[in-house]
């Protein structure tokens, strides 16, 4: 089946809950070593020794839809009609980020059920178009270090991991083994602004 991807408008789709969860049973360690000559970063990827779940409802902030803070975003997705109510399938949220010229996507999310069938890639290919049109210089995005999954699948979408932040969630994400991974696709290496 080709499912179609639609807009989602914002007075129909805002607040909508996105379930992030995910099971993991590796993750990347990262370890900064500093020096006289200045630092290292370190990321090795690691097994746990239980997997490890990741649920949406564990967050104080639950990821959803047109978030307030996220001005100007516009979403796309994959909706069925199921009893007659519609069901959101999967979805991407994009976000300009005006000051530096980059497009953020801030929600990507595939329901387990339509995995491996090239829907995120589509969803994906869907922000790159968009970048492009709007004459963004990347897209940016990020991601945990124990979501290896995620982190797998946007590098084979062309992403690079550009840095990390590792008191984002909390002030113990590299003992939690859960650190924010900024990842960017450069769309034109060379910034014609400067």
């Amino acid at each position: 089946m080709d499912y179609e991807i639609i807009a989602l408008p914002k007075n129909e789709w805002k607040g909508t809950n996105i379930p992030l969860d995910y099971t993991t049973e590796y993750y990347y360690d990262v370890e900064t070593i500093t020096g006289p000559d200045g630092f290292a970063v370190q990321m090795k990827k690691k097994k746990f020794d239980t997997p490890v779940t990741h649920k949406s409802e564990d967050y104080d902030f639950p990821d959803g839809l047109y978030q307030d803070y996220r001005e100007n975003a516009d979403a796309y997705g994959i909706v069925i009609e199921e009893n007659g109510e519609k069901k959101l399938m999967a979805c991407i949220e994009i976000c300009p980020e005006e000051w530096s010229n980059r497009l953020m996507v801030t929600e990507l999310w595939v329901a387990d059920e339509l995995h491996r069938r090239g829907i995120g890639t589509r969803l994906m290919n869907l922000a790159k178009e968009k970048a492009r049109e709007q004459g963004r210089i990347a897209i940016m995005l990020e991601t945990q270090s124990c979501n290896t999954r995620a982190i797998a699948f946007y590098l084979s979408q062309g992403f690079e991991l550009i840095g990390y932040d590792s008191c984002c969630y909390t002030n113990r994400d590299i003992e939690r083994k859960e650190v924010r991974f900024n990842m960017g696709f450069f769309l034109d290496k060379r910034d014609s602004r400067f």
